[in-house]
């Protein structure tokens, strides 16, 4: 069920200290992180994009109110398809993936099967209608998940030839760190 209190909260544009404080309030009292989720699929795609924002928040600065809804996050993570929400989608499952996660993050993830999401990373990445910024994320991913999926390296050392010289200097650094990354790990 949609939470209408936070629906028309965010139905109008919001500052970063209203993110931050929307996210300190993500409670089952106010509104729960599923609600968030939910609302980061809405029709307005503005609305979307402030639910993702305030989830990426919540995140951040109060994983344990994330938490009881990783899987559910995982779950709905393939199919968000508003670029703006998807920034922030792909910015938590990279959080979540690095080796410096939380052990509860962890421990969620390694009972979680991870094929679909790796496929799905990997097509966004070479969609050209995705952005750069979204593409860098999914390197993220794709170099974290690759101490799980041993062929993820070489793949992705084929996909970054291959896009290098398509994308912009930015996504050329990311590049060289997403290298070094995999070197580093064999």
């Amino acid at each position: 069920m949609q939470n209408d209190l936070l629906l028309e909260t965010i139905k109008t544009t919001l500052q970063k200290s209203k993110v931050e404080k929307l996210a300190a309030i993500a409670s089952e009292d106010t509104f729960s992180v599923k609600d968030l989720i939910d609302l980061s699929f809405y029709h307005d795609e503005q609305i979307g994009f402030r639910a993702a924002w305030i989830l990426e928040n919540v995140f951040a600065n109060y994983q344990q109110r994330f938490l009881p809804y990783a899987l559910y996050f995982l779950e709905k993570f393939p199919q968000q398809n508003n670029l703006s929400a998807l920034r922030h989608y792909v910015k938590i499952l990279a959080f979540m993936t690095r080796k410096n996660a939380s052990m509860e993050i962890k421990e969620i993830l390694a009972d979680y099967e991870t094929d679909h999401l790796v496929e799905v990373v990997f097509a966004w990445l070479i969609d050209e209608k995705i952005p750069v910024a979204i593409k860098s994320h999914c390197l993220n991913i794709l170099a974290n998940l690759n101490t799980r999926h041993k062929w993820i390296k070489e793949e992705l050392l084929q996909t970054m030839d291959f896009l290098v010289d398509k994308e912009s200097i930015g996504f050329f650094a990311k590049v060289k760190q997403i290298r070094k990354q995999l070197s580093v790990r064999g």
